[in-house]
């Protein structure tokens, strides 16, 4: 019987509901009291440094173009020695949705995201953070990457000359 049924679900949320009432609540007090965030967590964002503490970011704005709300800016400036980094760099965290998107798009793994809790601030303007704010002193997840020697500062060898490439193919020798 159908009815029998329904009656039997609803005791059985009742049953729950009355379970809950009578416990203790747990209270959290939040600025001086944390909560232990999953290993997981999209909390916040921050910019790493590569073991040789030199910033990670190369200002190569896959970041920028991976937001799916734009709250990321920056500007690209070379060093004397040929390698690039981020002039300035600036989150709107007033915007950003802790998505996570420029954390998979960074090739240099420069953006992570932290499992610490954001702040709220009161103004909006205090919501834009630079890129001393947003600077550890850390290496993040991965201790041991480093971009430059990874991919090396520039071309130095022909296309299809380095180790396990293929030589170019003539784009000529495909017509019939």
């Amino acid at each position: 019987m159908p009815i029998l049924n329904d009656i039997k679900e609803i005791l059985t949320g009742l049953s729950i509901t009355f379970r809950h009432i009578f416990r203790k609540p747990v209270t959290v007090q939040f600025p001086e009291e944390r909560r232990a965030m999953p290993e997981r967590f999209r909390g916040s964002i921050v910019l790493t440094r590569d073991p040789d503490g030199a910033e990670r970011c190369v200002a190569c704005y896959l970041c920028s173009g991976a937001c799916p709300v734009d709250c990321i800016s920056m500007a690209a400036a070379e060093g004397e020695n040929g390698l690039r980094y981020a002039a300035w760099f600036r989150i709107n965290f007033s915007r950003c949705i802790l998505c996570g998107m420029c954390a998979e798009a960074c090739p240099t793994l420069a953006i992570q995201m932290s499992p610490e809790m954001f702040h709220c601030k009161r103004q909006v303007i205090d919501m834009v953070y630079e890129k001393e704010d947003l600077l550890i002193d850390g290496t993040g997840k991965d201790p041991n990457y480093n971009f430059y020697r990874h991919a090396g500062t520039g071309v130095v060898q022909p296309r299809g000359h380095g180790a396990g490439e293929q030589a170019p193919a003539d784009p000529r020798s495909l017509l019939p």
